[in-house]
């Protein structure tokens, strides 16, 4: 049976904290000299929280990492990376404005100046409990959460790749963060540069793949949870350490592709996910290499 911790409420010096995107009090163990949170150290399943986990908090926020951080339902944390017009690296999945913030158009004409003028607007089941604010760029992320949890980066814009390596290697997180995309030629690029390397497919794609040719430069096959079984269970033996399942929403959903082997799921809903024990024989075999 794999169980984990109850959510916690935010407390309110957190929530002031995140209303301005200043660097919030660190850890007791970063205090303490401890050295990062690495992806060697995650347990033998691992949750990870989908954009924050979007059916919970504001996707690709803040607030919502830091909810997703402090309530201990994941232990890596998904947050989807775009490059500006003028090489800033920040947090956001869609190429366009419209959809999750107040501001249209595409994310790759605005400037660093620009960015900060932009805010979140919650979606509709959400905007009782929480308030607009200014979406963070990649390198807050990572001051913020780097070496605290374990973040998964994906990197929509192919060319963003050397950027977003300089600034996990210069904050000293190279075993901290997982770079995830869904092109192949992307994730061995990954590898070159130093990178841990997670490769996402559809279940279409996952009906034609060879996974074992992606064994010299993938540490995590990022798999879609729709995909046969035994497409699945090809998966699980390609020899690729790590097999997680995306995006996983309901404790059906996670108990099938955890019977079918995979060690980690991928969920927009970790709270609810975190409060439903597994049924059934949990197939799952821990990595077997870093």
């Amino acid at each position: 049976m794999v169980t984990h911790a109850a959510p916690v409420t935010l407390t309110a010096v957190t929530a002031l904290v995140v209303t301005g995107l200043t660097p919030a009090p660190a850890p007791a163990a970063d205090r303490a000299g401890r050295p990062p949170m690495t992806v060697d150290a995650l347990p033998p399943v691992v949750y990870t929280a989908h954009r924050g986990g979007a059916l919970e908090v504001p996707e690709n926020s803040m607030s919502g990492l830091v909810a997703a951080y402090e309530r201990g339902t994941a232990q890596v944390l998904d947050v989807d990376t775009r490059m500006l017009r003028d090489g800033t690296l920040v947090a956001m999945h869609d190429a366009t404005l419209d959809r999750t913030t107040d501001g249209t158009g595409p994310v790759r004409a605005l400037s660093a100046k620009e960015w900060k003028q932009v805010r979140i607007r919650p979606d509709s089941a959400l905007r009782t409990t929480w308030r607009p604010e200014r979406p963070p760029t990649i390198a807050e992320v990572l001051d913020r959460f780097g070496g605290r949890v374990v973040l998964m980066l994906e990197a929509k814009d192919a060319d963003s790749l050397k950027s977003l390596a300089r600034l996990v290697h210069s904050r000293g997180l190279s075993r901290s963060v997982f770079v995830n995309s869904n092109k192949p030629s992307v994730a061995e690029r990954a590898h070159r540069l130093g990178l841990v390397s997670q490769l996402w497919r559809s279940a279409k794609q996952m009906r034609t793949d060879r996974f074992e040719r992606f064994t010299p430069y993938v540490d995590v096959l990022d798999v879609d949870y729709r995909a046969r079984d035994e497409d699945l269970r090809r998966a699980v033996g390609s020899g690729i350490p790590r097999v997680w399942a995306h995006t996983v929403n309901t404790p059906y959903q996670r108990d099938r592709v955890l019977r079918l082997g995979c060690n980690g799921v991928i969920t927009d809903a970790p709270g609810l996910l975190s409060r439903t024990p597994v049924k059934g024989l949990v197939r799952a075999q821990p990595p077997t290499e870093g």
